[in-house]
């Protein structure tokens, strides 16, 4: 009996070392390192700004609601503990949030107008602490759409906060009001850019699949691309297009340019091809020999098989292809503003080359909720095709 006890005591104890370390992690980002950072201008340099006179009063609601939300989760008291835990960290993550905005109003009290408040090392470790605190809870919950929920949840809780002025001091805040027209368009071009070298991508990658006896060069090939330097390809390109046009004047008429979206797009769907080229191949092998055989039975033509066989089985494969090119494509489409694509990395150099770090950020976060965004939605439509197939 006592061997039995000391094995089941040992995930709890090291859950519970696991619950310190992290709740030791919370605190110092919270109090030891800096949370805001406050220069005269965007160009100056910033004094560190640190816990105790950011967040006031709240620093402490804010590691109480941590170790609340640390106790349910690690202890799983109970089987709604996990929810518990949820509703803590997300408490915990919006009070920060709103603490994080108020110190910003109060460290800018006095100074000029050109003086901005940025994140410091410690919020941005404190957020991703949170986050990640957050996604463990909601993974515990073992409950369809909470994350989901949650997720939408805080984005409006955030969203009221910052229509209520509250975030309104904080740098990051200034750039997006400034720029929020130009934000806008960029996410737009953005999604354009990469929607369209997915779709050339996938284009291609069906018609290479087609040369049945060229599979050999067409493996060297794409995967030869991928060891080409982004920057290197996208040059290439535009070196190509503009001795194409010069060739070739009247293909100006139809829009097309050494500059712009046209190299961006061919260069991002050359990087794609190989993951939708190779997923394509495997989607239509998913197949096994005695489905194939009964199919063959049944009287399917080559079209039916493939239509009704094939391609049902090999979805799951297909969609997992396709995510990876999306995600990977929105994250290149970046480097189109090296060629006057325009999109979110227009914002991203332009914060660069006027060393303003949360300029850079104003086009970066976008990015990354893109990409998130797209992991997640075409996640879940990979595991109902998987669903699917094995039901």
């Amino acid at each position: 009996m006592m061997p039995e006890i000391l094995v089941a005591a040992r995930p709890r104890g090291r859950a519970c070392l696991a619950a310190m370390v992290g709740f030791g992690a919370f605190a110092i980002a919270l109090f030891a390192l800096p949370l805001l950072s406050v220069a005269e201008n965007r160009l100056a340099l910033g004094r560190p700004v640190f816990g105790a006179e950011v967040l006031g009063g709240n620093g402490a609601l804010v590691l109480a609601a941590v170790l609340t939300g640390l106790i349910f989760l690690i202890l799983e008291l109970r089987r709604w503990a996990p929810f518990l835990a949820v509703a803590a960290f997300a408490f915990a993550l919006l009070l920060f949030a709103d603490a994080l905005g108020q110190g910003a109003a109060r460290s800018l009290g006095g100074l000029a107008p050109a003086a901005r408040a940025s994140l410091g090392g410690g919020a941005w470790l404190t957020l991703g602490l949170l986050g990640f605190a957050l996604g463990l809870a909601i993974q515990r919950t073992r409950a369809m759409g909470v994350g989901l929920a949650v997720g939408i949840g805080l984005i409006l809780a955030i969203g009221m906060l910052g229509h209520a002025g509250r975030f309104k001091a904080l740098s990051l805040t200034v750039e997006y009001g400034a720029r929020r027209d130009t934000l806008d368009t960029a996410i737009l071009d953005h999604l354009v850019l990469s929607g369209a070298a997915v779709a050339l991508a996938l284009v291609v990658a069906i018609l290479l699949s087609l040369w049945r006896r060229g599979q050999g060069f067409v493996a060297i090939l794409v995967a030869g691309i991928q060891v080409v330097p982004a920057v290197a390809l996208l040059g290439a390109l535009v070196g190509v297009t503009a001795g194409l046009l010069r060739a070739a004047p009247t293909l100006r008429e139809f829009g097309l340019s050494a500059l712009g979206a046209v190299p961006a797009v061919v260069a991002i769907a050359a990087y794609r091809l190989l993951p939708l080229w190779r997923g394509l191949a495997l989607a239509l092998h998913a197949a096994d020999p005695v489905t194939l055989e009964a199919a063959q039975a049944l009287g399917f033509t080559r079209r039916q098989t493939l239509v009704g066989v094939r391609l049902p089985l090999g979805a799951p494969i297909l969609v997992g292809a396709l995510r990876v090119a999306a995600v990977q494509s929105l994250g290149l489409a970046t480097l189109g503003a090296l060629v006057g694509a325009g999109g979110l990395g227009r914002i991203v150099f332009d914060g660069m080359a006027q060393f303003a770090p949360d300029l850079i950020l104003l086009g970066a976060i976008p990015v990354v909720a893109l990409s998130l965004g797209a992991e997640m939605g075409l996640s879940r439509l990979e595991s109902a095709a998987r669903q699917r197939w094995h039901a």
